[in-house]
Order: structure tokens, then sequence, then C-alpha cells
């Protein structure tokens, strides 16, 4: 699927979803913006252990929604760049990096995806990162690959940490049942009021669109680009309970123990030679 004028519409709704939800994820406790002011930690420990130390590093976070993962980047010595659709998103970040007396080592920019190289400066970059809940909203995941490549120097990476997308497939329920085609790439609109950080709250802009991508086309898509795979690995936990039957450990939520279990989350990592 590319991104051309067929999408442009799905596009700009999908912008207009996420445009209203900003200040209802600003407010809400599923983000805590009150506890990440206090020094609190979004990001999940396997990220920090596979992207490692990144004191001085130069990184761009692509769809970086209102800054968390991008500021908490920032907090542990890189310098940030945060891009995402969405203008109500990254005044609400820029808000957010003042207020914790981060503005000097962050900046963030409103524009499209694929504009990224020429508004956040061609291969200026050490790492490039995209964060849990990202790429099902492009339409064009080889494109979005070149645009990485576009911004990472040479020796740069890409990391990515994301849902599997074998959970589009299965069922609400248990979570291990197949319910739906893996290899059916259509856009899937659908409406969707309120928000997954509040589910009552009152919203108009509701139609939104996400496109699916298996983990072959994104393999593929970011070799395709030239960059060189370093790992590729898959977890077995999640953020929240995508399916009914997952339990917590007070911080993730994972299948039952002695039960059988499907991939909830991958992570991979590929560097510019």
């Amino acid at each position: 699927m590319t991104d051309t004028a067929d999408n442009a519409d799905l596009i700009d709704d999908n912008r207009r979803h996420w445009d209203e939800r900003v200040p209802i994820h600003a407010a809400g406790s599923f983000y805590d913006l009150d506890g990440f002011r206090a020094g609190n930690e979004c990001l999940d420990r396997f990220q920090l252990d596979e992207v490692g130390d990144v004191t001085d590093l130069d990184l761009a976070h692509l769809q970086c929604h209102i800054g968390l993962d991008t500021l908490s980047w920032a907090r542990r010595g890189a310098r940030v760049s945060g891009l995402d659709f969405s203008a109500a998103a990254t005044a609400t970040a820029t808000s957010l990096a003042e207020e914790i007396c981060l503005a000097g080592r962050a900046r963030f920019v409103t524009a499209d995806i694929y504009d990224a190289p020429a508004v956040l400066d061609a291969h200026a970059f050490d790492l490039v990162y995209t964060g849990i809940g990202a790429l099902m909203w492009l339409p064009d995941i080889d494109r979005w690959a070149h645009t990485v490549a576009k911004l990472l120097r040479p020796g740069g990476r890409l990391y990515v940490a994301e849902f599997h997308p074998i959970t589009d497939t299965l069922d609400d329920s248990t979570g291990l049942t197949v319910v739906s085609d893996y290899f059916d790439r259509r856009p899937n609109t659908y409406h969707s009021p309120g928000s997954y950080a509040d589910p009552q709250a009152p919203t108009a802009h509701n139609t939104a669109t996400e496109w699916h991508h298996t983990l072959g086309d994104v393999i593929s898509a970011i070799a395709a680009a030239g960059l060189r795979i370093t790992f590729l690995h898959e977890h077995h936990t999640i953020p929240f309970r995508r399916y009914e039957a997952l339990v917590t450990d007070g911080t993730h939520f994972r299948y039952p123990d002695r039960t059988a279990r499907m991939p909830l989350m991958y992570s991979l990592s590929a560097t510019a030679d």
C-alpha cells in the first residue's frame, strides 16, 4: 500500500482523530504526565537494555505523539528530535520539555513522517527510534524504511519496538485463535469513539484507519532500504490487556502460566553501513 492521493483523506481523518485525543491523553492517568514530571520511567526495560547508552547521541523519534518516550531518551543523555503529524501533540511535547527543563536537549516538529529528512535534516542522526503502536498508522512501509535510511548517519542505528502483527489476527478472548487473515493488507477503517486512554471520553472525530504490515513486510522493507538487521527479538509481554485472558505482573500483561503463548511484541535493530 502506497501513500498516494487515495490515502490522503484517510490520513487527514487520522490526524483529526489524534488531534482531538491529545488533551485527553495529556490530562488522564494512562500517560500519567504528573508521574513523568516527577521522574517516572516510561520506557520498557527491554528497550533500555537493547538500545544501550544514548549519552550525546543525536536521536530522532518518529511518530512521537506527546513526547514521553522522546523525552525519556533525553533524560538519558540523548539530543532528541521528535516528529509527529499532529500539531496538538508536538505543542504538548514542547510544553512538557520546557516544564522538565529539557528544552535545550529536545525539539519537536510537526510534519508528515515521509518529510522527516527535509525537516529534521538528512544523515544527521545516530539513532532513529520508533515506539509502540506506530507502524500501523503508515500506509507505505517501504517508504518509511527509506525515510529512516535517509535520516541515519553512516553507522547509525534504527531501533523499533512494536506490537507483533500477529496480534491483529487473534480472538479478543483468549488471544490464541486466529480469526482474521494475517496477509490481508487492505486498509482497515473503523469507528472508534473515546480513546484507549479513556474509553468514556466524549469525542467527535471517531473515524480512523490502520494498515497491517506483516513482520516479513517490515524486515524486507528495512533490508531493501540498505540497512543491515542486527537482531529481531519477539516478546511475550505487552503493556496493556490486549486479550481478556492475559494476566498482569504489575507492569505488563502476559499469557497465563502453563498455556500456549503467542508473541505479543517484537523489537529489532538495524544499522546503516
